[in-house]
C-alpha cells in the first residue's frame, strides 16, 4: 500500500491499494461512519423518451460507511452506505457500494484513528518478506506461499513410490527433480526472499542435495515436522528456527501472542476470553493486550452487532491497550477462535 496523504490529526488518509494484501489491512481499518472516497461505476440514464439510454459512467463519489464486507479468498472487499458527496445527477442519501481492489486509489475520513489501526496504515506500507512453504514426505509435497492474512496453497504434487522402506528408490526417480522444478518455477514468479523446505525425518535432505543444483538453494531454510499437508504447514510455522529467522513477519507475532494467552490460561494467570470477560475487563481498564481474529470481526459484521465489539476496542485503545487483529486462517487465529475469537492479557485480575 502507498500513501499518497496522510493527516492523522484530522483523520485523513488517501492510499493506493497495490495489491490484494492490503485489502486485508483496509478491512480492519475501515468501520461504520467513516467517510470513503474514490471513483466507481454507475449507471446513467441519458435523454428522455424513446430516446433515452442507459451507461455505465465513471465518477466520483463520497459515501458514509455502513457495511463493510471482505472475502479473503475471492480477494474483494466491499464498502457500502449512504452517498454522502457526489454529482449534481445523483441523489445525496442513495446507496452504493465500492469495490475496492488493487490500482484502485481512496480517501478514507475517520473521526478519529485508533492506535492499532494507525499500526496497520504502518504494517501496510512496509516491504513484506515473501516466503514460500514446502512441506514433503515420502511421497507427496505441498507447497503454500505466505499471506498478511495467513497463507496460500499453491498445489500439490505426488509421486511415484514402490516400497515404504526403500528411500533409495525415491532417491532415483523424478519425484525431487520434480519439486525442483516446481520450485523454481513459483520462485521466478515470486521471487521469495526464502524458501522453508520442512519434512519428516530425512526427506528434505534428499531433496536438499537436488536443490544444489538450483539457485534456489541460497533461499533454503531446512525444518522439521511431524505431519504433511496443511496440519505441516502449521507446525513448521512454530519451529524454534522458522521463528528466529522469520521474526518480524506478523504471522509469527500472532502466533507468538496467542501462545502466551494460552500460556497465561495454563497457569491461572492475567488474562480473559470471550467477548463478556473480555468487555468487563475492558471497561475498569485492565486490559494490556488484546487479541481479536478477523472471522469475529466479519461475523459481527455479518450479525450487524459489529458495534459491540468496536466499543471494546475502542475503549481498550483510550487505556493504552495494545490491540492485535489475528488472522483465522492459521493455527494461532484457529486457537484464538475456539475461545471465542477474543482474549486479553491484563495488568491485574478482576473479579
Amino acid at each position: 500500500m502507498k500513501i499518497i496523504h496522510k493527516d492523522l490529526k484530522k483523520g485523513q488518509v488517501k492510499v493506493a491499494i497495490e495489491n490484494f494484501d492490503d485489502l486485508w489491512y483496509l478491512s480492519a481499518i475501515i468501520e461504520d461512519g467513516d467517510i470513503l472516497r474514490g471513483k466507481t461505476q454507475r449507471k446513467m440514464k441519458i435523454g428522455d423518451g424513446d430516446n433515452a439510454k442507459t451507461v455505465q459512467k465513471t465518477i466520483m463519489l463520497s459515501i458514509k460507511i455502513e457495511k463493510v464486507e471482505f472475502h479473503k479468498y475471492s480477494n474483494i472487499l466491499r464498502a457500502s452506505g449512504k452517498i454522502f458527496e457526489g454529482t449534481e445527477d445523483i441523489a445525496k442519501g442513495s446507496y452504493h457500494t465500492l469495490n475496492l481492489e488493487p490500482n484502485v486509489i481512496v480517501s478514507l475520513q475517520k473521526q478519529k484513528f485508533l492506535g492499532f489501526q494507525i499500526e496497520k496504515l504502518k504494517e501496510a506500507t512496509k516491504k513484506k518478506s515473501k516466503i514460500m512453504i514446502c512441506v514433503l514426505d515420502r511421497e507427496q509435497a505441498s507447497f503454500a506461499v505466505m499471506k498478511q492474512y495467513g497463507y496460500e496453497i499453491l498445489s500439490e504434487l505426488k509421486g511415484s513410490v514402490q516400497k515404504k522402506d526403500s528411500p533409495e528408490i525415491i532417491k532415483k526417480s523424478s519425484f525431487y527433480q520434480d519439486i525442483r522444478k516446481l520450485i523454481e518455477e513459483y520462485d521466478s514468479r515470486h521471487g521469495f526472499d526464502k524458501i522453508i523446505v520442512a519434512s519428516i525425518a530425512f526427506w528434505k535432505d534428499y531433496l536438499y542435495e537436488e536443490l544444489k543444483k538450483s539457485d534456489v538453494s541460497k533461499k533454503i531454510l531446512l525444518a522439521t515436522c511431524s505431519a504433511t499437508g496443511k496440519n505441516a504447514i502449521d507446525e513448521v510455522l512454530k519451529r524454534p528456527e522458522v521463528k528466529q529467522a522469520l521474526k518480524d513477519d506478523r504471522i509469527i507475532k500472532e502466533i507468538n501472542k496467542v501462545e502466551e494467552i494460552f500460556s497465561e490460561i495454563s497457569k491461572e494467570g492475567n488474562v480473559a476470553y470471550g467477548i463478556k470477560e473480555v468487555k468487563q475487563a475492558a471497561d475498569v481498564g485492565a486490559v494490556s493486550a488484546l487479541l481479536v481474529t478477523d472471522s469475529l470481526i466479519h461475523e459481527y459484521r455479518e450479525k450487524e452487532i459489529f458495534y459491540r465489539l468496536d466499543k471494546v476496542m475502542k475503549t481498550v485503545d483510550s487505556a493504552q491497550g495494545e490491540i492485535t487483529i489475528v488472522s483465522g486462517d492459521h493455527d494461532g487465529g484457529q486457537k484464538l477462535d475456539g475461545l471465542g475469537g477474543i482474549a486479553a492479557l491484563l495488568r491485574y485480575k478482576v473479579s
